[in-house]
């Protein structure tokens, strides 16, 4: 039996073209185990206080829920966003940490959400 000279390709981002701010585009790391065990660890103790503070009635927990909400959101960022192109803040390009302090709340919930979705696994997923 004959192995092939060829090595298979692979590469663990995608770029993604932005739909709030036209020009820009983001790489978002692909879910690896690594990544994903990195994630969970970080927004498992956030998710179990949102759902808390989304149950409340109060002001105080409405305003909790959004700060909470924000860090989920911050965390998916902070593990999943490689880079971003197109995008400068004060003169500097636009990295993670710039665009979480200093960027468009709008592209920065674009790009969570992005990376959100590429971390649920689908049912035929689960299935294999």
């Amino acid at each position: 039996m004959s192995h092939s000279d060829e090595t298979a390709g692979y590469l663990s981002h995608e770029w993604v073209e932005s739909a709030v701010m036209p020009g820009v585009r983001f790489a978002i790391r692909k879910i690896s185990l690594a990544l994903r065990a990195a994630i969970t660890r970080r927004i498992q103790r956030l998710l179990a206080e949102l759902e808390y503070r989304e149950g409340g009635e109060g002001l105080e927990d409405r305003l909790s829920a959004a700060t909470v909400a924000a860090e989920v959101d911050m965390a998916y960022l902070g593990c999943g966003l490689a880079r971003i192109e197109g995008l400068a803040i004060d003169g500097e390009q636009a990295t993670a940490s710039t665009l979480v302090e200093s960027g468009p709340e709008a592209l920065s919930r674009e790009i969570a959400k992005a990376i959100r979705d590429r971390c649920h696994v689908t049912e035929p997923e689960r299935k294999n």
